[in-house]
Order: C-alpha cells, then structure tokens, then sequence
C-alpha cells in the first residue's frame, strides 16, 4: 500500500464532512443564529471574554485541543496494523469527534462561556451537575499527566529540542505584548514574527547544543517532571493574551503547515506503509497496549477521533471568545476534522518504518528482546539514529517514532536529506507545541473547575479575577497532575488516561443529548449524539474493567485502581440520570 492513498482518501473524506454534514448539523440540528449576541461581546472583560478573529479563535481552540492524543494515539495503534486506526480515525472523527465538540462549544456559547458541569446542571440535573464536575476535575488532572510524559521522554538529555521548545515561550509573550498593545488586530505582521523567531529556536538549537550553555537545556526524566506543572502554573495565571492566546495562534499554523508539508512530502516521495493492514496483535498480546484491537483501538488512538477533553476547551477559554455564532462550524466541526488529519499523518509516518524499527523505539530493550522469534529485529535504525544525531531506539510513548518517521519522508525529498537533523528536532519542537499549548489551556480550564468548587465554600473564589484564588487554584491543579507524572510511566499513565479522556467525551455526548432533545422534541435529531453515546460508552467502559483486572490491580496499582472505579461510576451516574431526563421529554 502506497501513503498517498492515505493521504487522498482521508483529504477527501474529511473535505465532503465539513462541507455537508457539518452544515447540517449547525443549521438543522443546533439552529445558530448570526444575529444574536455572543458572551464575548456581552461580558467583555479584556481578559477571558474578548470578541476575536475566527482564525485566531481557530488557531486558539486547534492548539488546545491538538494534543499528544492525534500524534501519539495513532502511532501506539500501529500495533494493530494500519487499517483499524485508519478506520476509526476517519469514521470516529466525523460521526462522533465533530460532533462532540460543535455541540459542546454550541451550548456554552449559549450558556454564557459557563463550564460543562454547569451546563449539565442547567440541562439535565444538579445530580448530573455534581457528577460532571467531579469527573471533569479527576480526568483533566489524568490528561495532563498523560500529555505530559510525551514530552519528558521526547525532550530528556536532549539540549537542542529542549532549547527549541523553551524558545517558543519567549517567542508567544513578544508576539502577545505586540498584537494586543503595539500593533493591535494586525494579525499579518504578528504572524510573520512569530513564524520567523519559531524558526530560529530550531535553526539556532545546534549551537546551543555546541556551546558552554548546553548544560541549561540538558535535563533529566525527573528534572522535566518538575519543570512541566512548573510551567502549567505561569501558563494558567498570565493573562490568556500574553501567553495562551498568541502561542496557541501561532503553534496552530506552525502544526497545520506542518502537516500540509508532510502531506505534499508524502505525494512527492510517494513512501510504502511497511507495516501490515492487521498483525498478529489484534487478538491481544502485544508488546505496546496488551489488549485486543476492541476495545483498546479507541482508547488508544483518543484524541484523533473523539476527546472528552476537547469538552473542556469547548466549555473554557474558546467560546469567551467566539465573535459570531457562524464561527462555530469553523472552530468546532473544522478544528476536530484537522486533528484527525493529524492523526491520518502520524499514522503514516509511523508505519513507513519497518515493523522491527518501529517495534525497537516504541517498546524498552528488554520487551523488544522478546519479539525477536516473531521475526521483529532492527534494520535500519542504527542508521537512522545516526541521521539524527540521537539514539533513538528504547524510547517508548510514540513521539520519537513520529518524529523519525516524518524526518525520514521529509528528508526522503529530493536535496534535503543532509539535514535529517534538523527535521528530526522540527518535529520534536512541532510535537511539543502539541502538547504544551494543551497544558496551558487545560491547566487553565481546571483553575475555572477548582475555582468553582472553592466558591462555593468561600464566595470570592468564584470570581475569575482575583487574585488570590487565581494563584492558590492554578498552584493545586498544577501540583496535582504534577504528583501523577512525577510517578508515572508511559505504560501506567497512558490506558488510564484513554479512559477517562473517552469516558468524558461519553458523558459531554449525552448532555448534548439532552439538549438536542430539549429543542427539538425529535427523536431522529437526538440520535447524532445518542448513538455515538451507546458506542463510546460501551466501549470505554469494557475497556476500563479490562484495564482494573488484567493490569492495575493485579500490579497492585491501587491509585490507578481507585480512579478508574471512580470515573467509571461517576460516568454511570450521569448516563442513568441523563436517561431519566430524556423520558421526561415529550
């Protein structure tokens, strides 16, 4: 099988889902209104509500949502073989993804920009209310700390991307400071900067790594652990336009264009998928995720097809600053259909290296040892890692096998392929931004959660603005998905994390449920959210038993144990009550 098929195939798919089904599902199903006023213009503030372009509110939202999900889920699904995550990338992301997240942005846009669970309290029950919060607070903490490992194994003893990625900081604040007090609304040149100095952090991360000062940016597992909710922290109290917006702007059109060149490297160098369409893993068993194909396919992949945290920004810091209710289709259904293109490329750029590479980088030396009598040894990686100037082999979590893979189609090109380096590093930076720009909005939208929560004992706490609730709220949530990395694992964070992340978008489906149902009092309108309900709920519920008796408790895993019984039930709660309230609708 040729990668450009690939490539065409989901191009088009995705295409013809915005186009139509999108359309239909803004104007039929949710009624937008272009006429009525948004929270953004109505509660403006300057700070959280601020009525914003819809590309930057594009870039903001795409950022945020774009995790680790779309780049590694894929990636660690190639264990399966090409064709189910290719599958349920497409399928997932059209009926259920997009989906998801339209709604959910839709109803807080109508709420006032309020959180999921006060949604849920308005719409279903304070019952579902309470429930959603509690299970809101538990999996965002489980995101974070998932999204984080990514990087700490991807960045550790690695000063030139460590550099690369610090860089980008910096870079956001001058753009931020010059968008919104030197040259406000002038997107253009704000742009163009930003692009040039993201650019000159890879350019520049060799010399650095050269240099005297190399050992500033040369950190450990446990270093990056502390260093990670350290920057959560700043990131959920600076103002969203100093840091939060113009990163996340200018990450989003980095990573788009980023993607489109390694579609257009994918055309031009026209690369084999080496890996099989199913392999021998299907069935369970497999040296990266132990379960079978179902249900830990849709676990596994997350993000790249349907997100219960994109319910968080979609209820957070985008729709305090949609503009136009038109700008939904574009942010909502738009944005999660680009994620899952991402998907469809770190897909591909995983399975064009060959099994036994693929294998060696994804799983530690001692597993991989093991597989050598299924026929799965290194071939090319020596050369590889060499390229590269990193020993990359024994580096599990799916970034580093992404970032070769996209280094090797790009530097495949005709002329480029003496700077496979740089490639390598491009994409290391390209998948870090992924994943911190999520950090900061989800870091952010916990703060709103805790917040709300301590409001309730002491009343200042719920106003978004003072100070000292502002530091004691982002310095908690910032501890607390900081403690979960500090002791994790790829291995024991990951599953745990798919989990909870399809669990919430099972529970944001149901809520979207009701209020479908609510306006429409029609059964057929209410099965866009319903069935993809049943399904994920199903799922991810078979999934989380089998994860609590085959892995968690019998490695005496309790915390990982005791969370994922608490999710679970918090989740049966909301689904029950919700059903209850849909009886109650004629």
């Amino acid at each position: 099988m040729n990668a450009i098929y690939l490539v065409l195939i989901s191009a088009l798919v995705l295409t013809l889902a915005y186009r139509y089904y999108g359309y239909f599902l803004v104007t039929k199903v949710l009624v937008i209104d272009s006429q009525k006023t948004t929270p953004a213009h109505r509660l403006n503030d300057g700070r959280d509500y601020i009525p914003t372009n819809k590309w930057v509110v594009f870039g903001h939202h795409f950022a945020a949502i774009a995790g680790a999900g779309p780049l590694v889920g894929p990636v660690l699904a190639a264990q399966f073989g090409y064709v189910p995550g290719m599958l349920w990338l497409l399928i997932g992301a059209v009926l259920a993804g997009a989906v998801h997240d339209t709604v959910v942005l839709f109803a807080s846009v109508r709420h006032n920009g309020r959180s999921l669970a006060e949604i849920a309290k308005d719409e279903v029950s304070k019952v579902t209310g309470v429930a959603t919060n509690f299970a809101v607070l538990l999996i965002v903490l489980l995101a974070m700390a998932g999204l984080a490992i990514v990087v700490v194994h991807a960045l550790h003893d690695n000063p030139w991307g460590t550099f690369t990625v610090a860089s980008t900081i910096p870079s956001a604040m001058l753009i931020g400071i010059y968008m919104h007090m030197l040259r406000p609304g002038n997107i253009r040149e704000a742009s163009i900067m930003g692009v040039i100095l993201v650019l000159l952090g890879v350019i520049a991360g060799p010399y650095i790594k050269a240099s005297a000062i190399a050992n500033w940016f040369l950190y450990d597992e446990k270093q990056l652990k502390i260093l990670l909710p350290t920057y959560g922290f700043l990131a959920a109290v600076l103002p969203v336009w100093l840091l939060l917006a113009p990163r996340d702007y200018l990450s989003s059109y980095m990573k788009i264009g980023t993607i489109a060149a390694l579609a257009l490297g994918i055309i031009i160098v026209r690369p084999e998928i080496h890996a099989e369409p199913f392999t021998r893993f299907i069935n369970g068993g497999g040296p990266i995720i132990p379960g079978p194909v179902w249900p830990f396919l849709m676990i596994t992949i997350a993000c790249g097809a349907i997100s219960g945290f994109h319910a968080l920004i979609g209820s957070g810091t985008t729709p305090k600053l949609i503009d136009n209710e038109r700008d939904i289709q574009l942010v909502g259904f738009g944005a999660m259909l680009t994620e899952s293109f991402v998907g469809v490329m770190a897909l591909i750029a995983a399975t064009v290296l060959l099994p036994g590479d693929y294998f060696a980088i994804n799983t530690p030396k001692a597993v991989f040892d093991k597989l050598a009598p299924l026929g799965y040894t290194m071939q090319n990686l020596p050369e590889l890692s060499a390229l590269v100037g990193e020993n990359v082999a024994h580096r599990p979590g799916g970034a580093v096998s992404l970032a070769v893979g996209m280094a090797y189609i790009f530097s495949s090109i005709p002329g480029l392929k003496g700077i496979m380096a740089y490639w390598y590093q491009f994409a290391i930076m390209f998948e870090a931004l992924f994943i911190l720009t999520t950090i900061d909005a989800g870091t952010r939208v916990a703060r709103y959660i805790v917040q709300d929560i301590l409001g309730r004992v002491y009343e200042p706490f719920r106003k978004v603005n003072w100070w000292p609730g502002v530091l004691i709220t982002s310095f908690l949530v910032s501890f607390g998905w900081g403690y979960l990395l500090y002791g994790g694992s790829v291995s024991t964070i990951w599953p745990i994390f798919g989990v909870s992340n399809q669990l919430l978008a099972t529970l944001a489906l149901a809520i979207g449920t009701t209020i479908i149902l609510k306006h429409h009092k029609r059964w057929d309108y209410a099965m866009i959210t319903l069935i993809p309900t049943i399904v994920l709920f199903v799922t991810t519920v078979t999934a989380g038993v089998q994860s609590v008796i085959t892995n968690y408790w019998p490695n005496g895993m309790i915390l990982n144990t005791v969370l994922m019984v608490l999710m679970i039930i918090a989740v049966i709660v909301i689904i029950v009550d919700s059903a209850y309230r849909w009886t109650k609708i004629k």
